[in-house]
Order: structure tokens, then C-alpha cells, then sequence
């Protein structure tokens, strides 16, 4: 079976013809060339309106690189012609294998992207005997094709958050679809501002962000000013894992300052190796760090009271009516302010300037969690930490909605694997 008998059955363009393929050679490596010559009855299409015209002349021969085969690399030959179009004047013609003046075909720009999704771009170069650049164009075409054709009518639950993605804190504001049916990224920016966010709810536009019913965040102020601004009517959600890293974080402080003062002064370091079984669920304690808790329980310290402040406020989860969610919050925060722990105060002061975002919880009857948000955020991290980083932020922004965007393709006759 010859090449050409291949391409007629998966990759038939219709007014040209493939003629006899040839071997060739490309930068001292083997290639097989095959010749693209247009049928004689038709005329070529104007780039710009896409309609067709008569011919005006050809220009010199190009190359289209093809998927390679069998490590062989293809390309197609073609001179391109000229219309003289009525409405555009003197065009070059628009060709149904490649776009504009790219020399990959359309067909190899998304084998790559597809792989691109499964290897770092350096890999897939490699693999597949091309530039890393010939690896990011096609990326980036499919990216572009994918936010263009992308729908965003149903978004009704979203999660809004910020990763570090360079050195000298460097942050990007990233935005998720989280709901039941859809995960996906929807927004990418640079800085953690409220400019940031406010260019998600321009993409969105007014009648898309009417729709949101649940914002899922964090406390960060600009998202929470943006997120009132501009969605009013959904409800802001501060979840459960924002909320208790605040706990963990006052607790570990307090640890901290405990086990510098008992080393200062001489006493026995009660604290040494006591860090996780403090911070970590009962439940996934191993057995060492059970025993040292035990321990630990026996002992009147400050971490440990902020320990069982901690444990206490757990119950607040369990509920289910905002108002008795409402009732135990007030009680516990009464008695927390009690416990002379400076820490444990800031959260309190946090909980009660946020209190009703905080009860939006229950309304949304927790089945919303940013732990969805996380996980897609370590999602993001893997994607840096398989390209060692990005330089540019052009090119982490390409490579986030790539893997996390669940971007659509347009449907090929064949799909190359």
C-alpha cells in the first residue's frame, strides 16, 4: 500500500490531489516528500473571505511538515496560488492542510497538542523529531481554538484562588467551574488583585455572572470585594479548609513559641517531634504520633489548649440549621476569646468578620468545598514542576488551560493516536 492510498482515506482535501511520494533528505536525515497539485477545474479560495476566485499566478514551492512515519519525516510540496478576488484584491489562497503561513499541517499541530497533554513540550519534541517551538504553536493553536468554541452559558458554581508560579512571589489568579457535572479551569491572570478577578467577570459577561448561584474562595479581600461587586446574588462560600489552615497555622504558631521558651528555660523539650500529631485528623494519626498526643493531653500547655479550642469548634460542621450553626459559633468564640491564646484570638476576630460568608456553608448544605479547588490547584503545580517552570507567563497561561482547561477540538475524519 503506497503512502499516497493512506492519505487519500484519512486526509482527502477536496481540488487537490496527491502525486507519487519520493524519498528526499531534510537536514541530513530521511524524509518522504509527496507533491500537492491542485485539480484543474478548481479555483482557488481567498484567504481572507474564503470565497473563490480566479487565479492570478503561483508562487515558489513550500513544504508542510506532515505526522512523521515511522520516525520519517513527511512532507507535503506545494505552490501556492494567488487569486485575484473581487472584494480582497490579490490574495495568497487558503489551503485546507495548514493555516496561514504556518509550515506544520493542521493535522500535525494537533497530534502534538494532544500529546503535549501526556509528555512535557521538550519530550514530545524529542519524541517526535521537531522543534520545542513546532511543540508550543500547536499547543497554543489548540488553546485558541478551544477558548473560542468553548461554552459558558451553564457556569452556576465556581472556585476562585491563587497559586505561586515564580520566585519573588510571583501569583496567578486562577478560576475553576466545580460544580457536579463540569471541572475545569476557566480563567487565568497574573498578580492576585482585584483587576485580576474583574477580567474573569468582563469574559463572563454581565448575563453569565447573574447566573452564578455559588462562589467558592478564600478571605483573600480583593476576591471577596470583586465576587460582591459583581455577582451579589450568589453566595460567597468561605469553605472548611480555608477555615481550619487558619486554626492549624495559630496552633503551629503557638508550638513554636511554647517549645522556644521551655528550651530557654531549661525544661524537658515535651514538644520535640510534636508538630503533626497537633496539626493532623485524629483518624490519620499513626501510632507514634497517637501515643505522643496522648502524651501531650496530660500536660496543661498552651498549643495543647489551642488544640481542644480546635477540636471543639470541629462540632460546628455538624450542623445543620444555619441558625444553631450561628448559636454554637457565638458561644465558642466567647470562650475562646477566654483562653488568653493571642493566636487563637485572630481567629476568632477572622470567624466573626466573616461570619456570614462563613454560614453560606450550611445554605449551600456542604456539598461545595474547595478541596476541588485544591486538588485542581495541585494539578497546576504538576504541570509546572513537568516543564521545570516557565519563564514567560504567556507560556504557563498556554500550558494551564491546556491540561486544565477540558477545551473542545474540532471533530477529524481520523484521529491520529
Amino acid at each position: 500500500m503506497q503512502v499516497r492510498t493512506i492519505l487519500n482515506r484519512i486526509q482527502k482535501h477536496k481540488g487537490f490531489v496527491y502525486g507519487a511520494e519520493r524519498w528526499g533528505k531534510t537536514k541530513g536525515s530521511l524524509s518522504i516528500e509527496i507533491p500537492i497539485r491542485a485539480s484543474k477545474r478548481s479555483k482557488p479560495v481567498c484567504s481572507v473571505c474564503e470565497r473563490p476566485g480566479p487565479g492570478y499566478d503561483r508562487l515558489t514551492e513550500r513544504r508542510f511538515e506532515f505526522i512523521p512515519l515511522w520516525g520519517i519525516a513527511i512532507f507535503f510540496l506545494y505552490a501556492l496560488r494567488r487569486v485575484d478576488c473581487p472584494k480582497c484584491g490579490v490574495r495568497v489562497e487558503k489551503v485546507p492542510w495548514a493555516q496561514g503561513k504556518e509550515t506544520l499541517c493542521t493535522s500535525y499541530q494537533w497530534f502534538l497538542s494532544r500529546w503535549a497533554k501526556q509528555l512535557s513540550w521538550t519530550q514530545v519534541a524529542e519524541a517526535f523529531c521537531t522543534s520545542w517551538e513546532a511543540v508550543y504553536k500547536s499547543v497554543q493553536m489548540a488553546v485558541y481554538f478551544g477558548l473560542a468554541h468553548r461554552q459558558l452559558d451553564e457556569v452556576e458554581v465556581i472556585g476562585i484562588d491563587e497559586i505561586a508560579w515564580h520566585r519573588n512571589h510571583k501569583f496567578l489568579t486562577l478560576v475553576y467551574e466545580i460544580g457536579a457535572s463540569s471541572k475545569r479551569l476557566l480563567y487565568v491572570a497574573r498578580d492576585r488583585t482585584e483587576q485580576s478577578l474583574r477580567g474573569f467577570f468582563e469574559k463572563l459577561g454581565e448575563t453569565g455572572s447573574k447566573k452564578l448561584r455559588f462562589v467558592c474562595s478564600d478571605m483573600w479581600k480583593p476576591y471577596l470585594t470583586v465576587v460582591a461587586e459583581k455577582a451579589s446574588q450568589a453566595k460567597n462560600i468561605l469553605d472548611r479548609f480555608h477555615i481550619m489552615k487558619k486554626f492549624n497555622e495559630a496552633i503551629d504558631e503557638i508550638r513554636r513559641d511554647e517549645a522556644r521558651g521551655m528550651k530557654q528555660q531549661g525544661c524537658e523539650p515535651l514538644l520535640l517531634h510534636a508538630r503533626w500529631c497537633l496539626l493532623k485528623r485524629t483518624e490519620n494519626l499513626t501510632e507514634r504520633q497517637a501515643t505522643k498526643l496522648k502524651e501531650l493531653l496530660g500536660y496543661n500547655l498552651a498549643c495543647v489548649r489551642a488544640y481542644l479550642l480546635r477540636e471543639e469548634f470541629q462540632r460546628f460542621w455538624q450542623y445543620v440549621r444555619p441558625s444553631a450553626a450561628e448559636t454554637f459559633l457565638d458561644q465558642w468564640c466567647k470562650v475562646a476569646m477566654r483562653s488568653r491564646l493571642a493566636p487563637i484570638k485572630k481567629v476568632v476576630a477572622m470567624l466573626r468578620n466573616h461570619r456570614y460568608l462563613i454560614l453560606n456553608w450550611f445554605t449551600a448544605q456542604g456539598t461545595l468545598s474547595s478541596g476541588t479547588v485544591e486538588g485542581l490547584n495541585h494539578k497546576a503545580k504538576v504541570v509546572f514542576r513537568n516543564a521545570y517552570g516557565y519563564r514567560h507567563y504567556n507560556s504557563a497561561e498556554i500550558a494551564l488551560y491546556h491540561s486544565l482547561g477540558a477545551l473542545p477540538e474540532p471533530v477529524f475524519t481520523h484521529r491520529f493516536r
